[in-house]
């Protein structure tokens, strides 16, 4: 055996050991993660929210918080502005929602039927509407303009056809809107 072969057969020792070494540090770490997943799950899964609100999904038009004539856009008394909103095979009622920039904004909404979803294009705006509960998203928006409201959540055939709006306005010209009281929205506009 020369001293080349000593040599090389050393090296391949050296790569070997550090090739386990790397391996089981990444499988230290795939478990490690995998072990996080999980107790994030149970953990979730066994710990109630802090809040959970529920509405009778078969008489939310009939009364309370989402009669017909109460949802969309309000100006409340501290400045802020509620949007209450419903999902509903195949369109969200109000279908275009008025807001003002640079306010906060509490939107409430529900499902009438099935599990439907809020995704605001361009924000981080995402929900779930689920029979029998009330999500409540908090949301501001820096600028003016038109967002698409997609439901994103597939509730059957038609789905695709169901979209909304979002029309983020000047706050003068909401104000100047919400004079009159009631609730705005700018479906026909």
């Amino acid at each position: 055996m020369s001293a080349g072969d000593t040599h090389t057969h050393g090296s391949a020792e050296v790569a070997a050991r550090v090739e386990r070494r790397w391996a089981t540090i990444a499988v230290i770490i795939v478990v490690g993660m995998a072990l996080l997943a999980a107790f994030a799950g149970i953990h979730g899964a066994t710990m109630p929210q802090p809040r959970v609100e529920t509405t009778d999904p078969s008489r939310i038009h009939l009364s309370g918080e989402f009669v017909e004539s109460n949802l969309g856009s309000v100006l409340e008394a501290n400045g802020n502005v509620t949007v209450r909103a419903i999902g509903q095979q195949y369109s969200f009622t109000p279908a275009c929602i008025v807001v003002p920039v640079d306010t906060p904004i509490t939107m409430r909404a529900t499902s009438a039927d099935v599990v439907h979803g809020i995704l605001i294009q361009g924000t981080n705006i995402n929900t779930m509407l689920v029979p029998g509960y009330i999500s409540e998203q908090l949301m501001r928006f820096t600028k003016t303009g038109d967002y698409l409201m997609p439901c994103q959540e597939f509730c059957s055939f038609g789905h695709e056809g169901m979209w909304g709006k979002v029309k983020v306005i000047d706050k003068a010209d909401f104000a100047n809107r919400a004079k009159g009281g009631g609730r705005l929205s700018c479906v026909g506009q």
